[in-house]
């Protein structure tokens, strides 16, 4: 098939991957335009538009696809390439009613989350933050709306009890690129289905902010775990030690409970295990000074030993 990719992070890049090799024509990729990055401000180009030059596939990166210069010039490129499907996977721009009714079959768009929950930009991040047992991934119809266009196929895994933003964000993808492939083989066979998606189970998720990132201690242990893996590894929840900003990227719940100490006390200084407002305790596994490098906590304290009963804020 014909088929016009749109995509920028990582996350969209084993998408692109799949569908160049299992042998569809990629007419063209359309991406986010180079951004500036580092402390140099360097102009980077987006992880798809990487993978597509490595292949020769043509990129476009039009500023905006609703109005302007570059919107009737990508529609116009889009008319003439006319593909059969346009596969979609972490764009990161809305596409117009013109896009969405140009391919010959449709518009498919790959989500990370199943749908209806979790619709938006961060859908990875708050099924943690949400504290969520089962996710997945979603092909759908596009439609205008935010991911609210009719189900495809969907997939469904179990978030890992310690499990990150960002190692689901790795398997997710892998998966998304799985399902694209299976629901493009689908189109291929006739053998598609539409299921519209049920209103009242529909749930929103936003982009995440800093000031999201302050730990409240006293809050539960499961709830502050959560909100470290969902936050990790960006923005990252974050704590004041000694007056001093900590970054804390990982965590374990334990079995230890410490009643009548206040929250945010340090119980054990040997694994940085740390008190909780309902009495259980959390340890911190992967930690960041102020302007100090990511480090596995036992490395951490090894330059930075933290006093028992040190209490963080």
């Amino acid at each position: 098939m014909n088929i016009v990719f749109m995509g920028t992070p990582d996350f969209a890049v084993p998408s692109l991957k799949a569908l160049i090799d299992s042998g569809e024509n990629v007419q063209a990729v359309f991406t986010q335009p180079d951004k500036p990055k580092g402390r140099g401000y360097k102009l980077t180009p987006p992880p798809v538009k990487e993978l597509a030059l490595k292949y020769n596939i043509p990129v476009y990166q039009p500023v905006s696809l609703k109005k302007g210069d570059d919107a009737e010039a990508s529609l116009k490129v889009l008319k003439e390439l006319s593909p059969d499907i346009i596969a979609v996977t972490a764009y990161g721009k809305i596409l117009p009613k013109e896009i969405l009714e140009l391919p010959e079959y449709m518009c498919i768009n790959v989500h990370a989350s199943l749908l209806p929950k979790y619709r938006g930009a961060a859908p990875i991040q708050w099924s943690i933050l949400n504290g969520e047992r089962i996710t997945g991934v979603t092909t759908q119809l596009m439609a205008e709306g935010i991911d609210t266009g009719d189900i495809l196929l969907s997939s469904s895994v179990e978030i890992g009890e310690n499990e990150t933003t960002s190692e689901l964000h790795d398997r997710l993808s892998v998966m998304g690129a799985e399902l694209l492939i299976k629901t493009i083989d689908s189109v291929k066979n006739n053998t598609i289905t539409c299921t519209a998606q049920n209103e009242e189970l529909s749930s929103y998720a936003p982009m995440l902010t800093k000031d999201m990132c302050p730990i409240d201690f006293s809050d539960t242990a499961e709830n502050i775990h959560n909100k470290i893996r969902g936050l990790s590894a960006f923005p990252c929840a974050a704590a004041v030690l000694d007056g001093k900003r900590i970054k804390i990227y990982g965590s374990e719940l334990t079995d230890k409970r410490a009643e009548g100490i206040p929250c945010g006390t340090v119980v054990n200084p040997s694994n940085f295990t740390v008190v909780c407002g309902d009495g259980r305790c959390i340890r911190f596994t992967e930690i960041q000074a102020e302007g100090g490098k990511r480090l596995k906590t036992e490395d951490y304290l090894r330059g930075k030993p933290v006093a028992e009963g040190t209490v963080l804020h």
